[in-house]
């Protein structure tokens, strides 16, 4: 998933420079959202494997 994000970055870049400001706009919301989702997910997997490794451990 960040790997989508950092493409669609990229791409918001690229549109950026070439003048394209909707393409721009849209492919840099997308990577923020992609980005955030990342984020949480990694959050919320490394939380549970502290719980499981704390059940695990007792």
């Amino acid at each position: 998933m960040l790997k989508w994000a950092l493409f669609f970055a990229i791409i918001a870049v690229i549109a950026g420079l070439l003048g394209f400001t909707g393409i721009a706009a849209g492919a840099a919301a997308i990577a923020k959202f992609l980005f955030f989702v990342f984020v949480v997910l990694c959050v919320v997997f490394l939380v549970l494997g502290f719980v499981v490794t704390k059940k695990m451990i007792d």
